[in-house]
């Protein structure tokens, strides 16, 4: 091992091994010091060190139900391009279009390839197929590009997508994918077809990237911030994921350490780290790094030795047999528990110098040490037990047809065989408490929180731990009545430190601000209070996304959920008209078992039924599971939902648009960059949409304003934003509250100041201000509204989300409550459109009609 500045590194002292030994003896948390000493260990010393390791390993093994056991999985190498925009120094895998033309190979394997090789390791009786390839190819080569383009393919993801449904369907082999850095969509597009993913974080040592000469340097994809955010995401997308090392390319021992550190970090946030590969360098013929000495197996054996030390005794560690020259007895002494994927019918592509063993002979020398070699599917045991959210209902099928259902380890008899892959069949039936949206405000929640409260949402206490530095308020260097002065004279002027320093505003000053705010509102959209006749129409609560502040998700098992028809969707949107309300606001949980054009079927049920109803629907984060379950692009799926009689859609899935809040609400909920390009898609189509922030939980000021800044900037680029919608958080049975990581909401003052400085920072872009009375009650709202709102919002009829998070305002308002609320606010009130237009006047008679009266089926306060 060498020091990148230094030659080589001081060995530790014996007193700094001794201990360190001690510590890993007795089990103690090593630190990063420490575990950068025992990868040094050697002789006796390494000795000690993996005897401690393998007692972990056992324990872990005898936990797991299968104590003697080291597994492996039967599969088949299929390198879909060796294309690649990478120039990683030590790589011989990635080539370029006149090699492989000279070759008299394409550009990416052609589907006859791909299935030929598939269908050959069925009948050997393999169970997985190991797709690897180049990083997105068609952005460095335009040979890539055209053939994708000639093939129907708008890019590679969606090639490695409709291979692995091929491979599915045709062959019965289960598709493990490792097409390198994969963003938070196209985890999407890829889990319906896919039970598991990988991607080698290699290591944390930026400086190999960064600096000329590195061995990942000129290679976009190997930044190690980019890489670790990939396996954050897949852990956000429960998406059964393996990583790991590469050890040997000049990295030093502390930047090794701190890099297994780094995948114990992540694998305690989401627990989707299925297995953890430690590989050792090898030097290739005609590399730029072919002069650089092999890892030596001792660097391998102490490196596995320490990784099972910091990852304990749950983590699978695997050492690829094909680069040990047959040491296998010292990597199951160092705390192995995996031979990986090993082939009866195609090379190791990435290291063809190097054959895999025969199985056979890996099975003799595992029972020598020990152990007896069983076989795995490519996603590990623990995940097919696991089952929802980590395997997509249409891969379930796939999994047990060769999982042994005992163990979760490979039914070694099943046959190989094709089946299906489709959406799922249920569609819309009607299941579950139906009547949630009326007893919610009689009967009450059956429960708190859902039954697997400690298992969906992530690590607590990693999540505790992220989320203090988010917490620490802003030091606030601007002068408050400077900054008074300046959104008096010109709002659009206000400097970020100004803007902060009046986010912070309270007593005297916080009245001031919101004075200010109430005058600019009065100058802009005049003194009416606008309201819509709507009906909320949450269509299922069922949802595996794991949103921390969310209580309205349920378990499709738990005493809660439920989903409606498709005939009962209707008939709210029917009954909705019948009183008269002008538009049907849907959104639900985002359901396993719903195709994803199953929100057209929700739209066109409605304007079949009551063709004049202005369709508001599908959350930012309901359009991207719809276009990554249909293999849709966002805007071919926006114009087929458009076609299909969506009107707008809402601009909830915000909550904060930063990821550093985002990251500690939600657990696979969208990023802020996706959630941008579905609202800008949308109006780039002529679908507006409303706008939304979510506050008072583990955000500051600070992050309001650098939302507020960004739905600024979008509607000066579009225009398309309706509204914006102030949403205190509702803590009372929100799971991130229930774990001790939120704040109880907003407090009075805060919702004041978010009011106030959104009427100011959105102006003059985004006119129209919506407060929330089902999150804050009539005197709460009407505060709102003399502080620069200007919108009430709808009747609603029936509101399940809010309810269900412990708001204790109802589900309805009539029309003569809403007025209330305006007057007490000494204002008069106005019906309005959707689009904030002229309600007609039979609409209005209806509504005025019916006020007060709604049918059975709508939730009824009592007087």
């Amino acid at each position: 091992m060498t020091d990148h500045q230094h030659g080589r590194p001081a060995r530790p002292t014996e007193n700094a091994m001794r201990r360190a030994l001690r510590r890993a003896r007795d089990g103690v948390a090593l630190d990063v010091a420490e575990a950068a000493v025992l990868l040094q260990a050697r002789g006796d010393d390494l000795v000690d060190l993996c005897a401690s390791a393998a007692r972990v390993r056992d324990a872990g093994l005898e936990a797991a139900g299968r104590p003697g056991v080291i597994t492996y999985s039967k599969s088949v190498f299929i390198p879909l391009t060796r294309l690649c925009r990478d120039k990683c120094h030590y790589c011989t895998f990635a080539t370029v279009p006149g090699k492989l033309r000279r070759a008299g190979h394409g550009m990416f394997m052609s589907p006859d390839e791909v299935l030929d090789i598939a269908r050959r390791g069925a009948e050997l009786g393999c169970k997985e197929a190991l797709i690897t390839l180049g990083d997105r190819p068609e952005d460095r080569w335009p040979e890539a590009r055209e053939w994708l383009e000639a093939e129907g393919y708008d890019d590679t993801i969606a090639y490695v997508r409709a291979m692995a449904i091929r491979i599915l369907e045709e062959t019965g082999l289960l598709p493990h994918l490792n097409p390198g850095v994969m963003t938070w969509t196209d985890f999407q597009r890829l889990k319906p077809v896919a039970p598991s993913m990988g991607m080698m974080l290699e290591t944390t040592a930026t400086r190999l990237w960064s600096e000329p000469g590195g061995p990942h340097y000129g290679s976009p994809d190997k930044e190690p911030a980019v890489r670790l955010r990939v396996l954050e995401d897949a852990g956000r997308s429960s998406v059964p994921f393996t990583s790991g090392l590469l050890i040997g390319i000049g990295e030093t021992y502390e930047e090794r350490a701190d890099s297994l550190f780094a995948l114990r970090r992540v694998a305690r946030a989401y627990h989707g780290i299925q297995e953890l590969i430690m590989q050792n360098f090898r030097a290739k013929p005609d590399t730029a790094m072919r002069g650089m000495p092999d890892a030596e197996l001792d660097e391998l054996v102490a490196t596995v030795a320490v990784a099972r030390h910091i990852m304990g005794p749950s983590a699978c560690l695997q050492a690829p047999p094909n680069l040990v020259a047959g040491e296998y007895a010292r990597l199951i002494e160092a705390g192995i528990d995996d031979w990986g994927g090993v082939s009866p019918l195609t090379p190791d592509h990435v290291n063809p110098e190097r054959p895999w063993p025969q199985i056979d002979e890996l099975a003799e020398r595992s029972a020598a040490a020990g152990f007896r070699l069983e076989e795995r599917l490519c996603v590990y045991p623990e995940f097919v037990q696991r089952g929802e959210p980590w395997l997509d209902p249409r891969l379930l099928p796939h999994v047990r047809a060769l999982a042994d259902p005992e163990t979760g380890l490979a039914n070694a008899d099943a046959p190989v065989v094709g089946h299906a892959w489709q959406e799922p069949d249920e569609g819309f039936t009607s299941t579950g408490r139906t009547d949630l949206h009326r007893t919610i405000d009689t009967e009450g929640r059956t429960a708190d929180r859902r039954d697997d409260f400690d298992e969906v949402y992530g690590d607590w206490e990693a999540l505790r731990e992220a989320a203090v530095p988010g917490m620490v308020p802003s030091r606030i260097d601007a002068d408050v009545k400077t900054a008074l002065k300046q959104a008096a004279d010109d709002p659009t002027r206000l400097t970020d430190d100004e803007a902060l320093a009046l986010l912070h505003a309270d007593g005297p000053a916080l009245d001031a601000l919101t004075g200010i705010a109430d005058e600019l509102r009065r100058s802009v959209v005049g003194d009416d209070v606008t309201y819509i006749v709507t009906r909320n129409i949450n269509f299922t609560n069922v949802c595996y996304t794991g949103c921390r502040f969310c209580a309205f998700a349920q378990r499709r098992t738990d005493a809660d959920a439920y989903t409606l028809s498709l005939d009962q969707v209707a008939d709210r949107a029917e009954q909705a008209w019948e009183v008269g309300a002008v538009e049907v606001c849907m959104q639900g949980g985002i359901h396993p078992d719903l195709p994803g054009t199953a929100y057209f079927d929700i739209a066109r049920a409605v304007k079949a039924r009551v063709p004049g109803m202005h369709v508001h629907a599908f959350s930012p984060m309901e359009v991207v599971n719809g276009a990554t379950r249909t293999g849709m692009s966002i805007r071919e799926w926006l114009t087929a939902a458009k076609e299909a009689g969506l009107d707008s859609i809402p601009g909830t899935a915000a909550e904060i648009l930063d990821d550093e809040v985002r990251w500690i609400l939600t657990k696979g909920k969208l990023p802020t960059a996706t959630w941008i390009e579905v609202v800008t898609t949308a109006h780039e189509l002529g679908i507006r949409s409303s706008s939304t922030m979510m506050y008072g939980h583990v955000d500051q000021p600070r992050h309001w304003l650098g939302h507020l800044r960004t739905l600024a900037r979008i509607q000066q680029e579009t225009g398309g934003f309706t509204e914006f919608v102030t949403l205190p958080f509702i803590h009372t049975n929100a799971p991130v509250y229930l774990a001790g990581i939120a704040r109880p909401g907003p407090t009075a003052r805060d919702n004041r100041a978010v009011t106030a400085m959104a009427r100011l920072l959105l102006h003059p872009h985004i006119t129209n201000i919506q407060t929330s009375w089902v999150k804050l009650g009539a005197e709460g709202a009407a505060e709102m509204l003399r502080s620069g709102a200007n919108d009430l919002g709808g009747t609603l009829m029936e509101e399940t989300i809010s309810r269900m998070a412990g708001s204790s305002y109802g589900s309805y308002r009539s029309i003569k409550d809403l007025v209330a609320i305006a007057e007490a606010a000494g204002r008069p009130a106005k019906p309005r459109t959707t689009l904030y237009g002229d309600v007609p006047d039979e609409r209005m008679r209806a509504a005025t009609a019916s006020d007060g009266h709604l049918p059975e089926l709508l939730p009824l306060l009592p007087d």
